[in-house]
């Protein structure tokens, strides 16, 4: 099943993206559904937080593998950062980092902003990564 489904710039948008996301994987994945949330969570919160941006996200879920996208139309590049224990954010590319199977950032010619993504696959729980 794939599906896409674009998200204004506003915090209430983040919980319909992860509505959204839910919806799809945890007929397929159930057993994967709050992980996948959580990393969308944290990719929707950086496009409302930091980009300021609009925001995109598409899903092709299989139930040999689950891939989220998150497009933003931002001019901000991702970084992975390692806050200190007091900072209350800056750890959302690390629990992507520590849940998905393979993510990255795809930025196409002529097209405004990047999309980041991430994989994730059902066999993963249960054989580690």
């Amino acid at each position: 099943m794939t599906a896409e489904r674009s998200f204004l710039n506003r915090p209430a948008s983040i919980a319909a993206a992860r509505r959204f996301v839910a919806d799809i994987v945890d007929p397929i994945a159930p057993d994967l559904t709050e992980a996948v949330v959580l990393m969308l969570s944290e990719l929707a919160t950086n496009c409302v937080r930091y980009e300021h941006s609009d925001f995109s996200v598409r899903v092709e879920a299989t139930r040999e593998q689950i891939r989220v996208e998150v497009h933003d139309e931002g001019t901000g590049a991702p970084i992975m950062r390692s806050p200190e224990p007091h900072e209350a954010s800056g750890r959302g590319l690390q629990i992507v980092n520590a849940f998905a199977r393979s993510w990255g950032v795809s930025e196409l010619p002529g097209v405004p902003g990047k999309t980041v993504w991430f994989t994730v696959a059902p066999v993963q729980l249960t054989s580690g990564k």
